[in-house]
């Protein structure tokens, strides 16, 4: 296969993946749902450019293959002869559904033998794997309750097949399980509290997460289950020591625009409208109510040590290097989008669907008083990156109140169960700085007195698209933590507008 033919085949096949992972030497290196790409067949090679946050690789592709919904290439390094395999796989578990249900099935029965050896004075319900859409129950855990006489205790478990991120997401499913299960048990026995089962050493967000619950609400304990000899470790939830995170210095925007001068210039000669944001000291990005369209970057020139200016343009991971030769295609490409994301577009274009919470996202940074009166306009940062030992966090909104209280604001656009404890994750990141003062050490808030309070936590999504769910999980939020949740008009794309308020205070007094 030709470079040229190979490179469209390439475009029409990543376009396909879009929440799929790329695996190389059997590791996942990127995930395409936040990582970026380019293609291109220059001087008889295809050239396939990776980059995200944490990595950025260029492969040279030989050949590719589709088998199974696999994308199977081979590449090779620069300045190497012999070609390896990398894969992208359109979906992150290649498991089929029938393995899936097996192996869930499976890790049940071993969940409960082991609880019953360890805890002989209790008596445990069969645990179960099914779906209960009604109580948003999903099959991934299985849940069932622990019973002592009048007492009992929820249980819910994930076995260790699964994505990291459904083992994150078990907190959110144990504390609803741990409501069901008290509400139904009421009249026979008190339910104390939920006992979470996790894979090996997969724990790190949970206990960010649980250390921040009410312990006067419930009893909440964390394990760390082996099943490979069936034991079980206790990991300390409750403990509000060393998180493992880190911050990334906030660039001096003008200094990186000055830098990219050229770039920004031919940029808003083409969309003067185009919002121009500073991701590090050699990136800016280019958006249009936050899909971003362009990217000015410094780059290795491959091959050699030299590096080089480049400007990109595109959506949905695919991004084209902008020359000479495609100024015209880069021109129509920017009509096609004013045309298609603007408030009365089609609704049913991709362009205008595309990344609702980055659209939603603009609105806010550049109006966080609408959230709440008290915020400061004059210091707002979107996409803070705050890293940890396996992922980046990208704190959506982080300001301040008027009188220097940090506030951390996190945005959905669209339903999501999750809303509430992603937020808590984040709210403890930035008290875990804060209490460091370390956003001033890495350039947040230049001149401003922080106050030395925790920082408020503001969930915000359009009134219709609160998940039901939300409050229930809410009401196990440590009362140290002051959050908010403002509920907009739906039709917040022709400005942010909020319907409605609570907060714990309002809650306790209905």
């Amino acid at each position: 296969m030709n470079p040229d033919l190979l490179s469209r085949s390439l475009q029409e096949l990543l376009a396909k993946s879009q929440s799929g992972v790329v695996i190389e030497d059997g590791q996942i290196i990127f995930d395409l749902a936040s990582a970026q790409y380019s293609i291109s067949a220059e001087r008889g090679r295809c050239l396939l450019h990776f980059w995200s946050a944490e990595r950025n690789i260029v492969r040279e592709v030989v050949e590719a293959e589709t088998k199974n919904g696999v994308l199977a290439l081979s590449v090779r390094r620069f300045g190497q002869a012999r070609t390896h395999a990398l894969e992208i796989c359109h979906d992150r578990d290649r498991r089929t559904v029938t393995a899936q249900k097996a192996a869930r099935s499976f890790y049940a029965r071993l969940l409960e033998r082991a609880l019953r050896r360890q805890l002989p004075d209790w008596k445990l319900d069969r645990l179960v794997t099914s779906m209960d859409l009604g109580r948003s129950f999903s099959p991934v855990y299985a849940r069932g309750l622990l019973r002592k006489g009048r007492s009992s205790f929820a249980v819910l478990g994930v076995n260790q097949q699964e994505a990291q991120s459904s083992v994150d997401a078990i907190l959110t499913f144990g504390l609803l399980w741990l409501q069901a299960c008290r509400e139904r048990e009421a009249p026979r026995s008190f339910v104390e509290g939920v006992k979470l089962y996790v894979p090996v050493r997969s724990s790190g967000t949970l206990q960010i997460r649980m250390a921040y619950l009410d312990r006067e609400a419930a009893k909440f304990q964390l394990f760390e289950f082996d099943e490979r000899d069936e034991s079980t470790v206790e990991i300390d939830s409750a403990d509000h020591g060393n998180i493992n995170t880190r911050l990334t210095h906030c660039p001096v925007a003008g200094q990186v625009r000055a830098r990219f001068q050229t770039a920004v210039e031919r940029v808003l000669a083409t969309m003067p409208q185009a919002e121009v944001s500073v991701l590090s000291p050699a990136e800016i990005s280019f958006r249009l109510h936050g899909l971003e369209f362009a990217r000015a970057r410094n780059v290795n020139v491959p091959g050699s040590f030299r590096i080089e200016e480049e400007l990109v343009f595109g959506v949905a991971g695919y991004q084209a290097r902008l020359g000479p030769d495609n100024g015209d295609t880069f021109k129509q490409f920017v009509s096609t989008l004013l045309n298609a994301r603007r408030l009365d577009g089609d609704h049913r274009d991709p362009l205008w669907r595309m990344y609702p919470e980055r659209w939603l996202e603009s609105l806010v940074f550049g109006n966080v008083p609408a959230i709440d009166s008290r915020l400061d306009p004059a210091h707002v940062y979107s996409q803070v990156p705050a890293f940890s030992a396996s992922d980046r966090a990208m704190i959506d909104v982080l300001t301040c109140t008027r009188t220097g209280r940090l506030a951390v604001l996190e945005l959905k656009a669209d339903e999501d169960i999750h809303l509430p404890l992603q937020g808590l994750d984040y709210w403890a990141r930035v008290r875990w700085h804060h209490a460091r003062g370390e956003f001033q050490q890495f350039g947040y808030f230049p001149g401003m007195h922080l106050a030395p309070q925790p920082p408020l936590l503001f969930l915000v999504a359009p009134s219709l698209r609160v998940h039901p769910a939300t409050e229930t999980i809410l009401r196990y939020f440590s009362p140290e933590i002051e959050w908010n949740l403002a509920g907009l008009d739906e039709r917040w794309r022709e400005g942010v507008r909020v319907i409605y308020r609570k907060s714990p205070q309002k809650r306790a007094a209905i």
